[in-house]
């Protein structure tokens, strides 16, 4: 299936999202509110793993 890309701007965005009937919208916000949880707990989770770069922290890499 060929890909189309849009060169839209916020507001021409805006304008669009806000024709579409009110069971779509709703169901759009839900999905963009579902991505940005995800995008936020990967960003979270990340910083968890910043330890396993700093110099010295190679027992992770130690093998058995």
């Amino acid at each position: 299936m060929p890909q189309v890309t849009l060169d839209l701007s916020l507001e021409e965005m805006k304008t669009l999202i806000f024709q579409l009937p009110p069971q779509e919208l709703l169901t759009l916000v839900e999905a963009i509110e579902a991505r940005a949880e995800t995008l936020t707990m990967m960003q979270l989770a990340e910083t968890g793993f910043r330890e396993w770069h700093e110099e010295g922290e190679d027992l992770y890499d130690a093998e058995a």
